[in-house]
């Protein structure tokens, strides 16, 4: 009973209602309204799960509609049991069926995560029963009309009837169009009375229209006639109404049947559809609220981070923060009244509840609440006249109750205990108290003004002191709750700041006792000192903010400047290789223009001279497509270029040797080719460049002097393996054209690449008759000596 009545005082009730206002179904409401702390620890996790899913999936759209969930299930019991259900409850079963199909739909509606969640299961294992849906709705149109097409019966009685009035009121039309009988009529119209067609006659010419008389007006001076000509057409309208009621039964029947057939599907998805109703309102109180899930532990410890009452206005609510159970088992809150004390133990005791009933809680992430098997309050003034209760009576008669009914998993919260007598006996009686509820292992937040709570809290091992700041300067409450200090009432202050006079309130305070004054002044001092520090850890904290901002910005600037300088050089390679690409295309012009002059030519020496300028062409290509830009290493032009000096090409990244300098214009020597380029478009290089280049421009040399005149020996030394059997190709076609019957290669002794390279080129040669190594004085193995044929 005081566990129910602590709930009460606690205002969770207030919390469900609220929870029920985001509820659509009537149902649904009445299972919020409903809701009770959760037996077990993974019930209750369960529960924020699922509301934490349900968030996730409303990210993304608005949450199912649930406009068609009404109870249904009174119709459907009553068709189970062979009752005939009326159009309005036929028709509600098929907005329910709609509402499931829809419901079933809107899972995977816009859904961009295939992730399964813990309400995936609801949403599937909803039946949906389309066939019945449009059954009821093809047949039904609104609560007070069935369709034609409900069945071909009813469409061939509505088409008699159709036909049948018309008779009628072609019959009547006649009558009142008629000069013989529109003198008797007191309007030229045709009404009903009682299901049947009649004319207004005047009632002194009554007898002058033969027919029935089905009614009066109320003035008297109007009779309504059905005249003689019309009653048996009349007659044959009624039978036919008569026949269509029954075929309505009829058709109402069938479709009651149908819905009973199905029942039990339905009656499913009206649990589930209800059960999604109640877990969407929990995610849209939690977004309303910004509540999030606490992690719920069982070792009776309350961490509560940044937490607000749930009733009170998120705008002008003070977020604090509180413990308890960690290493203290009772929290002792002091502080001056209006100064948040009551609204701190309804936060800790309501968001414990909130959290044992599966809701989220309006506190950061990093909030714990252990679960607990009761929470017991004893807050506010209680006294009755009635029940011959005083303050103190009413208190005492809870804290009875609470012993009662205490274990050692629960949570205990006291306003003001010990309050309404005597102090001294009402402090003492307080510890007792709690020391009692600690040796039964609960865990206590109480609140009081008492400076022997405040005491016994320093010196006891277990419990703590924490106060409700109170602003010195401006003598207003903070409601900030500080975990570790003693509070004061600061009556003084409160009651200088609300007029009392100063002589009354040193009069007060002389009267206090030397260890009472002593007491208050230290907490003076620690309670400044406290603001102090308060105050340089919120500049540090500024000062942090701003710090990391400053990196925040830095890295974001990094990053662009790494974007920027990436886009450079791949902008800058893509350029180089558009350059290389046109210089291929150029040489492949140079090759065509080549080809057709060696077609014209008859010199064999010509011929050669091709063959070298295209491997030239081709090796000083691929060296510049295959050459990074970034490992190039150009020195910058500290000095100007003169003749003899080795220049790369910036377009092709290509070096050459200065032959001859004209104002801007450079002749340039590129191997055995000799081009012409401007001064922007080349960069000095520095001397390991320099010195590369010119061991290039002797290899160049090396496969121009083949081209000479011939002569018995070929010096290798310093090719690769292509440079050296181009030069070959050229040294055995000019010794065959000299008519030389032995020459000499000089390929070096070396690793023996080079040598192998040429003796595998002669034995393939059909010009060759034989080859060998020299001989001593010959040059050994460093020489091949060839026989010509």
């Amino acid at each position: 009973m005081i566990y129910e009545k602590s709930i009460q005082t606690l205002e969770l009730p207030q919390v469900l209602e609220q929870l029920a206002e985001f509820a659509v179904s009537d149902a649904a409401k009445e299972s919020c309204r409903a809701l009770t702390p959760l037996p077990h620890i993974n019930d209750m996790r369960r529960d924020m799960r699922e509301t934490q899913d349900a968030l996730s999936l409303m990210a993304t759209r608005p949450a199912p509609g649930f406009s068609g969930l009404k109870d249904i299930t009174e119709g459907v019991s009553r068709a189970e049991r062979g009752g005939i259900l009326h159009q309005a409850e036929l028709l509600r079963v098929a907005a329910f069926l709609r509402t499931a199909r829809d419901t079933k739909a809107w899972l995977n509606t816009d859904r961009r995560d295939d992730t399964e969640t813990s309400i995936d299961h609801y949403f599937k294992a909803i039946g949906a029963n389309k066939f019945l849906e449009e059954r009821i709705s093809s047949c039904i149109l609104s609560e007070d009309e069935i369709a034609d097409t409900a069945s071909t019966e009813l469409a061939s009685i509505r088409r008699q009837m159709r036909a049948a009035n018309a008779r009628v009121r072609e019959t009547l039309h006649r009558i009142i169009s008629s000069p013989s009988y529109s003198k008797y009529l007191q309007e030229n119209l045709i009404t009903m009375r009682g299901d049947r067609y009649v004319v207004p006659v005047k009632v002194e010419c009554r007898g002058s229209i033969p027919g029935l008389v089905h009614d009066v007006s109320a003035s008297g001076q109007t009779v309504y006639v059905e005249p003689t000509s019309v009653v048996e057409a009349n007659n044959e309208l009624r039978l036919l109404a008569g026949k269509e009621q029954k075929e309505i039964e009829r058709i109402l029947a069938v479709l009651s049947d149908e819905v009973a057939q199905f029942s039990e599907g339905i009656l499913d998805d009206y649990r589930l559809l209800t059960a999604l109703d109640v877990i969407f309102a929990r995610a849209k109180l939690a977004l309303a609220m910004d509540a999030q899930p606490p992690t719920l532990t069982e070792d009776g410890a309350i961490v509560l981070r940044r937490a607000r009452h749930p009733l009170l206005p998120r705008d002008t609510a003070v977020p604090i923060n509180i413990r308890v159970g960690e290493t203290f088992d009772t929290l002792v809150i002091t502080g001056p009244n209006t100064g948040g004390k009551t609204v701190a133990l309804k936060t800790i005791g309501l968001l414990t509840l909130m959290a044992m009933c599966g809701l989220h809680i309006p506190a950061g992430y990093d909030s714990h609440v252990s679960v607990y098997r009761r929470v017991f309050a004893d807050i506010g003034d209680e006294q009755s006249i009635s029940q011959s209760l005083s303050t103190f009576s009413s208190h005492m008669t809870n804290i009875v109750g609470i012993l009662g009914e205490l274990d050692e998993r629960s949570l205990v919260l006291f306003d003001e205990l010990g309050a309404g007598t005597d102090p001294v006996e009402g402090a003492a009686l307080a510890i007792a108290i709690i020391e009692h509820l600690r040796k039964r292992g609960a865990r206590i937040v109480a609140t009081t003004h008492y400076a022997e709570l405040k005491s016994y809290a320093l010196t006891r091992e277990g419990v703590e002191n924490a106060a409700c700041e109170f602003d010195l300067t401006t003598l207003r409450p903070t409601y900030r709750l500080l975990i570790g200090v003693p509070g004061k009432s600061n009556a003084f202050a409160i009651s200088r700041r609300l007029g009392l006079s100063d002589e009354i309130v040193e009069a007060a305070r002389a009267s206090l006792k030397t260890e009472s004054v002593r007491f208050e002044d230290v907490l003076n001092r620690l309670e400044r000192e406290r603001q102090a520090m308060e105050k340089e850890r919120e500049e540090a904290r500024e000062l942090r903010k701003l710090a990391e901002e400053d990196r925040k910005k830095a890295d974001a600037q990094l990053a662009a400047i790494n974007r920027e300088r990436e886009k450079e050089l791949a902008a800058a390679k893509e350029k180089a290789q558009d350059v290389i690409e046109e210089a291929r295309a150029a040489a492949n012009l140079v090759y065509e223009e080549l080809d057709a002059m060696r077609r014209q030519a008859t010199s064999d020496i010509f011929s050669q001279n091709l063959i070298e300028a295209r491997a030239v062409i081709g090796r000083t290509l691929n060296e510049a497509g295959a050459q990074p830009a970034a490992e190039k290493r150009i020195a910058n032009n500290r000095r100007d270029i003169r003749v003899g000096d080795t220049v790369e090409l910036l377009s092709t990244g290509n070096r050459a040797t200065v032959l001859d300098i004209r104002g801007k214009k450079l002749t340039l020597q590129a191997g055995i080719l000799t081009i012409n380029a401007k001064l922007p478009d080349v960069q000095l290089v520095e001397d390991d460049a320099a010195n590369e280049t010119k061991r290039a421009a002797e290899k160049t040399v090396k496969l121009a002097s083949a081209t000479m005149n011939a002569t018995t020996d070929c010096d290798m030394r310093g090719l690769n393996a292509d440079e050296a059997l181009i030069v070959l190709e050229r040294f055995l076609d000019a010794s065959a054209l000299a008519n030389l019957q032995t020459v000499t290669v000089i390929h070096g002794k070396g690793t023996g690449v080079l040598r192998s390279t040429v003796q595998d080129a002669l034995k393939k040669d059909k010009r060759v008759k034989s080859f060998r190594l020299g001989k001593y004085g010959e040059g050994e193995s460093g020489v091949t000596v060839v026989e010509l044929k």
